[in-house]
């Protein structure tokens, strides 16, 4: 594993408890930082900070709900000075069906977590990091947001439609945000995975699985360490000259 410098940053990690985000939790903490997990599961939350140790903090987040995401930034800078790093982890499938047949109910969930969870935490989150300079002081601000997007989010996975326009709609946050931001010191940039293997796939069908892994030139599913390995590194002051941008994760699928 390559040595990365996050030492004495803090980063919030929503969706932390599980999956992707416990994973790039752990490359932050082994990186030598601090994370606080926001999850919505608060026992899984506490259970996954406490295997991190004494660096490690959890809260229940509702990320899909302002006041939640409100209330979990002030507790959060009630145990740390600063958030360094936001990664906007957490994220649901929804069902496999075609477009005319999806449930609005579940439309409207993948939605509200995909794409309007993301927009709360980096609304509440940047208010924060523009007032904090790179040492903890006035300035420019600073910061490093990274958003989970998806290769579903490019290239629209059949029998996917909520899933696929709402990681759309996360690269198109991650552009306008970014440009916005850019003349600060925060960096927001997004990651676009091809599927890896974690407890999502529980919400999926073995056939929409299997389309996956046949669309993948390697032939094989990401692993989480190689995506928290990318996301790792776009959390620290060596990502510097990226922002608005898209870095792909997708064996080869798609690479523009």
């Amino acid at each position: 594993m390559n040595q990365l410098d996050f030492a004495g940053r803090h980063a919030v990690v929503t969706g932390g408890a599980t999956g992707l985000g416990f994973g790039i939790a752990q490359r932050l903490v082994a990186s030598g930082g601090s994370v606080t997990l926001w999850d919505r599961d608060e026992a899984a939350a506490n259970q996954a900070a406490h295997s991190l140790g004494d660096t490690a903090f959890a809260l229940k987040v509702d990320v899909s709900q302002q006041p939640s995401v409100a209330k979990a930034v002030a507790a959060t800078l009630a145990q740390v000075p600063r958030i360094d790093a936001l990664v906007n982890s957490a994220g649901i499938t929804g069902p496999n069906a075609r477009l005319w047949d999806y449930p609005v109910d579940d439309w409207r969930q993948v939605m509200d977590i995909n794409i309007n969870g993301v927009f709360l935490c980096c609304r509440e989150v940047v208010a924060q990091m523009r007032k904090q300079g790179s040492g903890g002081g006035g300035g420019s601000g600073y910061g490093r947001i990274v958003n989970i997007a998806s290769v579903a989010g490019k290239d629209g996975n059949p029998n996917a439609s909520a899933y696929s326009a709402s990681k759309a709609a996360v690269i198109g946050l991650t552009k306008s945000l970014g440009k916005e931001l850019a003349d600060t010191g925060i960096r927001v940039n997004c990651v676009t995975p091809a599927a890896v293997k974690t407890a999502i796939f529980d919400q999926m069908t073995p056939e929409h699985i299997a389309f996956m892994l046949s669309k993948i030139p390697m032939g094989r599913f990401g692993t989480v360490e190689e995506v928290a390995a990318m996301v790792g590194w776009l959390c620290t002051e060596d990502c510097s000259f990226s922002t608005g941008a898209v870095f792909d994760l997708s064996g080869g699928r798609s690479t523009y």
